[in-house]
C-alpha cells in the first residue's frame, strides 16, 4: 500500500470541475447521456444493408462477411447554428462537422459554468484536439483548384487550427492549443489544462476533444486480434472480449483552480486532486500495444501528485477497450499501481461498452462519466460481462467489474475515482477525481426576497424555449435557491436581442409565473442608450421611501447611512428615524408623515434618498449620458457632477431647507396652461409668481395661500384646470426673496468645481455653465427663480434613443416626460421607486425597473450588482442552438 499519508488536508493543487457539456451516441446532452448509463443503455446503432450505402459504402464493402455494421452514431452533426457564431452559409458547408460540434460544446460548457459570451474579464485556455477525418476533406476538396481558396478551405478543416479557430470566435485569450495523442488526446487536454491553471498561464480552461468519423453510418471490417470486435459489442474484462467498436462523440469540461472557485462561489461538479502523463517508450511487444510498466507508473505517479492512499480509491473508470491482450495488462497496471493487499474494495467499469471507442473523445467521456458518478453517488454497470476474461485474477485484486447500478455509500474517505486513458503510441494518462461539493440547497428557514430572473436568446423561438428549459430544470431540481439562479443568469449568460424577464420570490413562485406565461418579449436592438437621471423636487416624499432597499441593498444602505451621520451632525437630530420609523404603527407613521413635508426635513431626506440611488446605479455601471433636477434636484446632478462633494452638499440642503422654512407659509398650483398665456394673466398679479413650466402647457404658480385662492378661482372661471401641491411653502416666489442674500453668503463659504458631467438649469433650461456653476449667486437665484424644467426636457429630448431614469421616489418627472411632445418611441421612461399609494415592496417594484431598464438595453454590471452577497453558479439549462436551423446537405 501507498505510504502517503491521508488526511483531509488540501494541497493547494486541486482543480475543480465547474462545467461540462457533450454529445455522445444516444445522448445529445450531459443529462441524457447520464440516463443512459445508470440504465445500462448500449447507445450502438446496427444497421442495415439499405442504409450503409444509401450512406455511401460501397456495396461490395458492406456484403463482405467480416463487415461489421454497427457504430455509435452521434444524431444531428448535418446541423449548426452558423448564425449564432456569426458564420457565413458557405463557411457552415465547408466546416468539418468537428468543429463544428465543438463550437456548440464550448459553448454550452462554458454556460454551464456560468463564463460564457465573454462575461468573465480572465484568461481562459483552450486544450482540445479531434481526429483526422479523410472521407470529409475529400468531399469538400472537390472542385476548389484556386490556392488562395485552398488555404481558406483548410482552416476551417485542419486539425491545426482547431483550438485557434475556436480562441477566436470565442475570444479565448489564454492558451489554445491542440492536442494529438490518439486515443488518449481528450484526457491528456484534462491534464494539461489542469497544469495551465496551476502555472497561473490562465484563469478558466476549456479542455477535452470531439470524435466524428464520416460518414455518419458506417461499419468496419474486422480482423482477428485486431482493436474492433467481431460483432459491434465490447466486453470489457470479460472472457469472450474481442474489441470494442467506434463510436462519434464530444466532451467539454470546463476547469479552475479549486480555491478560484471557491471564492467565485462556482457550482463544483467534482474536484480533480491529481493527474499524471507519460510514454510506454520501448516497453511492449510493439508500438500499438499496451505496456503494464507504463501505465502502472502513470496511476502511481497521479496517486502521488493527489496525495491519497490507492485504498481511498472507490472506482476507476478504466481504458477498457475489451481487448485479449489490453484488458489483462490494464488490470494488472492497475494492480501494481494499487499495490494493495485488500480485495474487492473498487469498482472497475468501462464507457466503452455504452457508445464505443470514441476515438480522440474517449478520455472525455470516461471523465465525464466519472463526474457524473461522483455527483449522483451512483455507479452505472459496466455492460455485457458475464466470465471474467481468464488472464484476470479479479478475487485477488482490489478491482471488480460493476455489473448492475451500484449506490455509491459514504465511507472513510471523500469519494474517489481514477480515470484512465491510454493512446496508441503509448501516450498514457490517469487523472484522480474526488466527490464536489453539491448545489447549495434552500434550508427553508432565510426569508427569501424578491429576485430578478434574466432571459435572453438570438430569436424569440429560442427565448420560448429557454423559458420552458428554465421551467422543467426548476421543477426537476427541489430546494434550490432562486437567488443562484438569478445570479447565475445574470452573470453567466451572454445578452442577446430578444428579451425577457421575471421578478419572483421562491422557487414556486417562479416556476408558477414562467408556465402560466412566456411573458412578454423585449427587442433591444442595440445598446447604445444614453441614460438620462432625473432627480424629482419636493412633494414626492414619504415615510419609509425606499425602506426594503435600505434593509436589502448593501450599496444603498452604505451611501444612506453616510447622509444620515452627516445630517445627524448638521441638524442635531435624528434624522433617520423620520424617513424610517422604528415604530411602524400607524399613528407612529401618521407623526412621522407630519415632519417629512416640512420643507427642512423633507429636502435633505430627498437628497438623501436620490444621491444613495444614484451612486448604487453608477456603481451597477448605469452611468448618466446627462442629468438634470427639480429644484432642490438640482443639487444632486450637481454633487454627483463634483460641483461640491457630498459634506458640502448636505450642508447646502440643510441651510436651504432651515431658510425656506423660516419663511412664512404658501401655496402652489399646477395648472394646465401655456406659459404665454399664463404670463399674460400674471402680467397685473404682483402677489403671484410663476414657479416652474414643466411643459409646453403645464405651469406652477406659487404665493401666499390667500392669493393663491384667489388665483386659482380666477383660472378656473377662465376654463382651465389645477391642483395644488404638497408643498408648505410658496417656492419659487417672492416670499423666497428676504433669504437670498444668507444662502448665497452660504454658498460662497464652499469651494465650487467645475462639474465633471453634464447636467440641465433649473434657471436656464439648459446645459450648465462652468461660470453658472461655480457662481454662488446662480445658487441663490436658483432658490428664486422659475425652474424651467419643460425647456430642459426639451433639450435632453434631442438625444435619439435616450432612457429617461427617475431616481427618487414616485414617478411625477416620469409623468413630466411622457406627456412631453419632444418625446417619440425611441425614447424610454422608468422611474425607480414606487408612489405611496402603491401597494409593493420597494425592493420587488426597484428589481422590476432593473429588469425595464435591461430589456431596453442598458448594459449593468451584475458582479457590482451582487456585491457583497453570497451567491453560487448553477448549471442551468444553456442557451438553446439549433433553433429554426436546418443541415446543409453536403453534410449528410
Amino acid at each position: 500500500m501507498s505510504e502517503i499519508h491521508e488526511d483531509n488536508n488540501r494541497t493547494g493543487l486541486e482543480i475543480a470541475v465547474i462545467g461540462m457539456a457533450g454529445r455522445f451516441p444516444g445522448a445529445k446532452d450531459i443529462h441524457e447521456f447520464w440516463n443512459n448509463l445508470k440504465n445500462g443503455v448500449e447507445a450502438i446503432s446496427f444497421f442495415t444493408d439499405g442504409e450503409l450505402v444509401e450512406a455511401g459504402i460501397d456495396p461490395g464493402l458492406v456484403k463482405n462477411r467480416h463487415y461489421v455494421k454497427a457504430k455509435g452514431v452521434l444524431e444531428g452533426i448535418e446541423y449548426f447554428d452558423a448564425s449564432f457564431f456569426d458564420y457565413s452559409t458557405w463557411e457552415a458547408e465547408v466546416m468539418d462537422p468537428q468543429f463544428r460540434v465543438l463550437h456548440e460544446c464550448c459553448w454550452e460548457a462554458l454556460e454551464d459554468a456560468g463564463y460564457a459570451g465573454g462575461v468573465f474579464a480572465g484568461a481562459v485556455g483552450l486544450y482540445v484536439g479531434s481526429i483526422y477525418n479523410s472521407y470529409w476533406l475529400e468531399r469538400i476538396s472537390t472542385g476548389i483548384d484556386a490556392h488562395s481558396q485552398q488555404i481558406r478551405v483548410g482552416s476551417f478543416n485542419d486539425r491545426d487550427f482547431i483550438s485557434t479557430r475556436l480562441a477566436y470566435k470565442l475570444d479565448l485569450k489564454g492558451p489554445a492549443v491542440t492536442v494529438q495523442t490518439a486515443c488518449s488526446t481528450s484526457l491528456v487536454s484534462i491534464h494539461l489544462g489542469c497544469q495551465a491553471l496551476l502555472s497561473g498561464e490562465c484563469d478558466i480552461v476549456l479542455a477535452g476533444g470531439v470524435s466524428i468519423l464520416l460518414p455518419g453510418k458506417n461499419g468496419y471490417l474486422y480482423e482477428d486480434g485486431m482493436v474492433r470486435s467481431s460483432d459491434g459489442h465490447c466486453r470489457a474484462f470479460d472472457e469472450k472480449a474481442n474489441g470494442t467498436n467506434g463510436g462519434d462523440g464530444v466532451g467539454i469540461v470546463v476547469l479552475k483552480t479549486l480555491e478560484n472557485a471557491l471564492r467565485a462561489g462556482d457550482c463544483i461538479h467534482a474536484i480533480i486532486r491529481g493527474s499524471a502523463i507519460n510514454n510506454d517508450g520501448v516497453r511492449k511487444v510493439g508500438y500499438t500495444a499496451p505496456s503494464v510498466e507504463g501505465e502502472a507508473e502513470v496511476i502511481e505517479a497521479a496517486l502521488q501528485v493527489a496525495e491519497v492512499d490507492a485504498e481511498s480509491i472507490g472506482y476507476v473508470e478504466t481504458h477498457g477497450t475489451g481487448t485479449a491482450l489490453g484488458d489483462p495488462v490494464e488490470i494488472e497496471g492497475l494492480k501494481r499501481a494499487f499495490n494493495s493487499q485488500q480485495t474487492g474494495f473498487c469498482a472497475i467499469g468501462s464507457v466503452k461498452t455504452n457508445v464505443g471507442h470514441l476515438d480522440a473523445t474517449a478520455g472525455a467521456a470516461g471523465f465525464i462519466k466519472t463526474v457524473l458518478v461522483l455527483k449522483h453517488r451512483l455507479i452505472p454497470p459496466s455492460l455485457n460481462f458475464e466470465t471474467s476474461n481468464p488472464k484476470i485474477d479479479f478475487e485477488n485484486s482490489p478491482f471488480y467489474v460493476v455489473t448492475e447500478p451500484r449506490e455509491w455509500k459514504k465511507g472513510p474517505f471523500p469519494r474517489r475515482a481514477g480515470v484512465s486513458s491510454f493512446g496508441i503510441g503509448g501516450t498514457n494518462v490517469h487523472v484522480i477525481v474526488e466527490e464536489g461539493l453539491g448545489l447549495r440547497r434552500s434550508d427553508g428557514q432565510m426569508i427569501e426576497r424578491p429576485q430578478l430572473i434574466l432571459l435572453s436568446a438570438r430569436t424569440e423561438t429560442a427565448l420560448d424555449r429557454m423559458t420552458e428549459n428554465l421551467v422543467n430544470y426548476l421543477k426537476e431540481n427541489h430546494g434550490l435557491k432562486l437567488a443562484d439562479a438569478a445570479y447565475t443568469l445574470q452573470v453567466g449568460r451572454k445578452t442577446f436581442k430578444h428579451r425577457r424577464y421575471f421578478v419572483c420570490t421562491g422557487i414556486e413562485e417562479a416556476v408558477e409565473m414562467l408556465s402560466a406565461s412566456n411573458g412578454p418579449c423585449f427587442c433591444a436592438e442595440d445598446n447604445r442608450h444614453p441614460v438620462v437621471f432625473m432627480f424629482p423636487g419636493q412633494g414626492s416624499q414619504y415615510v419609509n421611501m425606499g425602506r426594503e432597499l435600505y434593509e436589502t441593498e448593501p450599496l444603498f444602505r452604505e451611501e444612506m447611512d453616510r447622509c444620515f451621520e452627516s445630517l445627524t451632525s448638521i441638524m442635531e437630530c435624528d434624522i433617520k428615524e423620520i424617513i424610517y420609523p422604528y415604530d411602524l404603527s400607524v399613528s407612529s407613521v401618521s407623526s412621522v408623515a407630519k415632519n417629512i413635508k416640512q420643507t427642512e426635513i423633507a429636502q435633505p431626506l430627498l437628497f438623501a434618498i436620490e444621491y444613495a440611488l444614484a451612486k448604487m446605479l453608477m456603481k451597477w455601471g448605469i452611468r448618466p449620458y446627462a442629468m438634470m433636477g427639480h429644484s432642490i434636484g438640482e443639487y444632486t446632478a450637481a454633487c454627483l457632477s463634483g460641483v461640491f462633494c457630498l459634506e458640502e452638499a448636505l450642508e447646502l440642503v440643510v441651510l436651504r431647507g432651515k431658510l425656506m422654512q423660516k419663511m412664512p407659509s404658501g401655496s402652489m398650483l399646477s395648472m394646465n396652461i401655456p406659459e404665454d398665456e399664463l404670463r399674460h394673466v400674471l402680467a397685473a398679479n404682483e402677489e403671484i409668481s410663476l414657479a416652474a413650466v414643466n411643459g409646453p402647457q403645464l405651469c406652477v404658480v406659487s404665493g401666499a395661500h390667500q392669493a393663491v385662492d384667489a388665483f386659482e378661482k380666477e383660472l378656473k372661471e377662465k376654463g382651465y384646470t389645477g391642483s395644488r401641491l404638497h408643498t408648505s411653502h410658496a417656492f419659487h416666489s417672492n416670499m423666497m426673496e428676504p433669504i437670498l442674500a444668507e444662502f448665497k453668503q452660504g454658498v460662497g463659504r464652499i469651494r465650487l468645481r467645475e462639474p465633471e458631467m453634464p447636467y440641465i438649469s433649473n434657471i436656464s433650461g439648459t446645459w450648465i455653465t462652468l461660470e453658472d456653476a461655480v457662481d454662488p449667486g446662480y445658487w441663490a437665484r436658483q432658490l428664486r427663480q422659475t425652474v424651467r424644467f419643460g425647456k430642459g426636457l426639451e433639450e435632453v429630448l434631442k438625444t435619439d434613443n435616450a432612457v429617461f431614469v427617475e431616481v427618487g421616489p414616485g414617478r411625477a418627472l416620469s409623468t413630466l416626460v411622457n406627456k412631453h411632445p419632444g418625446k417619440n418611441p425611441g425614447h424610454r421612461v422608468v422611474n425607480l421607486l414606487r408612489h405611496p399609494q402603491e401597494n409593493i415592496p420597494d425592493d420587488r417594484y426597484f428589481l422590476d425597473r432593473i429588469g425595464w431598464l435591461w430589456t431596453f438595453g442598458i448594459s449593468i454590471d451584475w458582479e457590482a450588482f451582487h456585491q457583497d452577497r453570497e451567491r453560487r453558479r448553477l448549471p442551468l439549462p444553456t442557451t438553446p442552438l439549433r433553433v429554426n436551423v436546418t443541415g446543409n446537405t453536403v453534410n449528410r
